[in-house]
């Protein structure tokens, strides 16, 4: 049976330029934020000081792999180099696993052999300004990686954003210090930050790994196509087999069209076009393969174990639970 497709060309964003600002961010707050621990002499500015290496180290790995993520496909890579931007993600997630295990040292040691905190109020005032500029940053990530589906963007905005909060924890636990002169305090909320850095790396890293797992679309995403699909069920055209996937900002879904096994190619070939129109116009930078099969024809049924029932849009579930009709 014939196999349509229809790749849209299309231009590729240049989000290279995220990861740039997000590495001109961390070199920056990295130099506040180790001034702030040498003028205080706070393990829990320490800490912050060590995510912001992380932060750097991430916006690197994110810069390369950006860059290899946007390369078109060739010979050796059909389907394009976009998986890279899930490798960004779990070296993030690593990252952070290193920093969080440096801070939780260093909190111990702290709390063994506590000392007293200097310069706190410019110490601090230099920590609040870096976070504003991370904040920023993060915010402006966040955004971009929701504009362009970016998991790269998605991870490193996230980061960041767990920095901020990190950084507002550990100032209110200096202040606290300063207030209540219990120096343990300050490891014990190095501490806490440490733990709450392994909690974003574990979240990282599942989501790096559920997409190179291939996972399969967002249901919204799902939902369209499956809207576009019953907008062109008659009679005589019916649609099954319905299996998306995922790819870091790009979606790949194929599907079976059963039509009249007495129509010719040509007027099923035109039906597929106007169907792929249809789906691109949501979502124009899904990859389309498209199986024309007789609907007279019972090998054309049960061939996908697994499949996205094409029901109404509202009724969809999760489609790796779906089973095919």
């Amino acid at each position: 049976m014939p196999t349509c497709e229809n790749v849209p060309v299309i231009s590729r964003p240049n989000l290279a330029r995220f990861a740039w600002l997000s590495i001109a961010a961390a070199i920056v707050t990295i130099g506040l934020k180790s001034g702030a621990w040498l003028l205080t002499g706070s393990v829990g500015l320490l800490s912050d000081a060590a995510e912001s290496v992380v932060n750097l180290v991430a916006a690197i790995v994110a810069l390369l792999m950006l860059r290899l993520a946007a390369k078109p496909a060739d010979e050796d890579h059909h389907f394009g180099h976009t998986k890279a931007e899930f490798f960004s993600a779990a070296v993030e997630g690593g990252m952070i696993f290193v920093a969080a295990i440096a801070i939780i040292v260093s909190s111990v040691d702290r709390f063994l052999h506590p000392q007293p905190l200097e310069n706190v109020g410019i110490g601090l005032a230099i920590s609040v300004f870096a976070s504003a500029i991370n904040g920023g940053v993060a915010f402006v990530l966040l955004r971009a990686g929701r504009t362009y589906k970016s998991v790269t963007l998605r991870a490193d905005g996230k980061h960041l954003m767990t920095d901020v909060w990190t950084s507002a924890g550990v100032v209110v636990g200096v202040l606290l210090v300063q207030l209540t002169r219990w120096q343990r305090l300050d490891p014990i909320i190095a501490f806490a930050v440490g733990v709450n850095i392994i909690v974003a790396g574990f979240r990282l890293l599942a989501e790096s790994t559920s997409g190179l797992l291939d996972r399969t679309l967002p249901e919204e995403e799902n939902a369209q196509i499956v809207a576009v699909l019953l907008a062109h069920t008659t009679d005589d055209v019916m649609f099954h087999g319905l299996r998306t996937r995922s790819a870091g900002r790009y979606g790949f879904a194929t599907f079976d069209a059963l039509v009249p096994g007495s129509w010719s190619v040509r007027k099923a070939h035109d039906l597929v076009e106007v169907i792929e129109t249809d789906i691109h116009a949501m979502a124009p930078e899904l990859d389309l393969r498209i199986h024309i099969e007789p609907r007279e024809d019972p090998r054309a049924y049960g061939d996908h174990p697994v499949e996205i029932p094409i029901v109404d849009a509202h009724e969809v579930g999760d489609p790796a639970s779906a089973t095919a009709e």
